[in-house]
């Protein structure tokens, strides 16, 4: 999984998107050509697409339930964001999106993210819906078998948009809470405008 979010980052840089002078944790990616959107479905099997967040910081990750640690991991942090942004975390959407939907039924994923946070919301799709995602964010994927079973091998980043639905900032695994808090604040008290 380093590799995959290694050659993402990699690919960030090549297409030099526009800095937007503030002093983000992440990777500032303001006026970049991808991570521009998405259309799939909710737990709940309402069509979901990035414009219905409008108004809201969103932070959106893919991942599948069955994830041994990263996932978890990422969304133990994601919980732990909401509890430091207090008040301001009504104002913030965090979005999971799988990258096994072979597995990972609405069921699945509204228990699954319910263990996390009750506003957590997971979205689906068919397996060409969600290569098409993972295509407009660069995202990597890929099943990997592993005895009877198998494993899901992905990119390990967070993506934020600002309120009006831009992609603003990428941040890696390995950061904090911390990190993505302050990200997600200084992007919160920007004009909505």
């Amino acid at each position: 999984m380093a590799l995959a979010a290694a050659s993402s980052l990699s690919l960030m840089a090549c297409d030099g998107p526009v800095s937007s002078g503030s002093s983000f944790k992440g990777i500032d990616i303001t006026g970049a050509d991808y991570a521009r959107g998405f259309t799939l479905t909710d737990f709940h099997g309402q069509a979901r697409s990035l414009a219905d967040f409008r108004g809201k910081v969103v932070m959106l990750y893919f991942g599948f339930v069955q994830c041994p640690d990263v996932c978890p991991t990422a969304l133990t942090r994601a919980a732990a964001v909401m509890q430091q942004l207090g008040p301001l975390a009504t104002d913030l959407q965090v979005i999971f999106i799988t990258v096994d939907p072979e597995r990972d039924t609405p069921d699945l994923l509204r228990e699954y993210l319910a263990s996390f946070h009750p506003s957590f919301l997971a979205l689906t799709g068919s397996a060409d819906q969600i290569k098409a995602a993972a295509d407009e964010f660069r995202v990597y994927f890929k099943k990997v078998p592993t005895g009877s079973s198998y494993t899901m091998d992905h990119t390990a980043l967070s993506y934020l948009f600002d309120r009006q639905g831009r992609i603003r900032v990428v941040l890696r695994h390995e950061q904090t809470a911390d990190d993505y808090a302050a990200d997600i604040r200084q992007l919160l008290a920007m004009p909505s405008a």
